[in-house]
């Protein structure tokens, strides 16, 4: 079982439970998520699946896209609705205010993070530091927020939010932050993940779904390919003859190739046949490889 599976994961649930489940639906042992999901927040879970665990890091997960509910009036040590209260308030914003302040939270920003997240210090999780009763001082980051849309109003003072943004983002420090800025303590009180890179919401398998399938024996159906989410990299066709050498893994020269090669030192999607063979790195005048995926039954 080879590709990826696009998995809407269920609030109160880790990624690595998630994983796990798949296995067991699976029987399959090599599998691993593309991109770690808070166990409060659902939406997309992009599950590795095979030889698709080899192709991590060429995915594109640097859009991403939430939807969040911002909860004014408290603000909480964990920055969402599992935490403490830590600071009340009742100035609630308006929408104009709201709109306004989160401006001030788009392009390239710093954020501090809460002691609850995963950012590792010292090669230790802060939350783990957090629930040994150590405080250490959160590192600041930048990250790149494209934008923040005010959705609708939710009761208790809440706002549903659209947020598009880059890796490494925090959204529950963003509702945090937005509510410093509103002169108005909040936290996260909910998130849907809407999109991964190439995987979105519309698209995902609920997992309680794809155990019902895999009862039902079609699970596999649901399985996308190796090059699926691998559109956004040059495609490289490989000549009848360079197929020996593409079949045996060895290094490929640009003149047997098909059509413009890739910049040197870029990475190229290569097919032999038309067939998705890996991924392979273009040094000088030759293509090499990075990960050979021949289909199954092909010796390399």
């Amino acid at each position: 079982m080879n590709g990826f599976f696009n998995i809407r994961k269920p609030a109160g649930m880790s990624s690595a439970a998630v994983v796990a489940v798949l296995r067991r639906l699976t029987g399959e042992k090599r599998i691993g998520h593309a991109g770690t999901l808070d166990p409060e927040a659902a939406g997309v879970l992009p599950v590795m699946a095979g030889k698709a665990t080899r192709l991590f890091d060429y995915l594109v997960d640097k859009q991403k896209e939430y939807v969040a509910v911002i909860a004014f009036g408290t603000a909480t040590d964990t920055q969402d609705a599992t935490g403490t209260v830590t600071e009340t308030g009742d100035r609630y914003p308006d929408a104009e205010t709201i709109r306004e302040k989160a401006q001030l939270l788009t392009g390239s920003i710093r954020q501090r993070p809460s002691m609850y997240s995963a950012i590792k210090v010292g090669g230790k999780p802060l939350y783990a530091r957090a629930r040994n009763g150590e405080t250490v001082e959160v590192p600041e980051r930048t990250v790149q927020v494209d934008s923040i849309t005010l959705l609708r109003e939710m009761p208790d003072h809440g706002w549903e939010i659209r947020v598009r943004c880059g890796k490494g983002t925090y959204i529950r420090t963003l509702c945090h932050d937005l509510g410093r800025l509103c002169g108005c303590p909040a936290h996260m009180r909910s998130l849907l993940r809407t999109q991964s890179g190439a995987f979105t919401l519309d698209t995902a398998v609920p997992l309680e779904e794809a155990s019902r399938l895999a009862q039902e024996g079609s699970l596999a159906e649901k399985l996308l390919p190796l090059d699926w989410p691998l559109q956004h990299l040059p495609r490289t066709d490989v000549l009848p003859s360079g197929r020996k050498l593409a079949e045996n893994g060895g290094k490929i020269p640009l003149e047997k190739i098909a059509g413009e090669a890739p910049e040197d030192g870029g990475i190229t999607r290569v097919y032999l046949h038309d067939v998705f063979w890996g991924i392979a790195r273009r040094e000088d005048d030759r293509l090499i490889w990075r990960a050979v995926l021949a289909p199954e039954g092909v010796q390399t």
